[in-house]
């Protein structure tokens, strides 16, 4: 059974930066596409990045410049580097999985807490 399981969310301060880590077990985590989204209060549940298994990569406009996201094959991992905080960054962030761009995201992490504060 695919699992996954991010870490590395915390408080940080307006223009400082965090790395999530979300790390795939129980499926070959070269076949899987790899997306963060991320919920904030009072606001709608949303995409923020996503690299494909072939390493492509696509991001939200408002975290365009300032996030990027990659994945380390060897180690299961994908990664998301998130530069010039902002408030509005703030919030769950999820990692999730799908094996085809042809379906939706199958598998979902637990979540990891982002605040920014201003």
């Amino acid at each position: 059974q695919v699992q996954l399981v991010e870490s590395g969310g915390g408080l940080v301060q307006t223009g400082n930066s965090l790395r999530l880590s979300c790390t795939l077990s129980g499926g070959t985590f070269s076949l899987y596409g790899l997306a963060w989204f991320r919920q904030a209060p009072e606001k709608e549940f949303e995409f923020v990045a996503g690299i494909s298994r072939y390493g492509s990569t696509n991001f939200k406009d408002s975290v365009k410049g300032r996030f990027t996201v990659s994945r380390d094959n060897a180690k299961n991992t994908v990664y998301l580097d998130m530069n010039n905080l902002k408030p509005e960054d703030t919030g769950v962030y999820y990692c999730a999985a799908r094996l085809t761009s042809k379906e939706d995201y199958t598998y979902w992490g637990q979540g990891t807490q982002v605040t920014v504060s201003s």
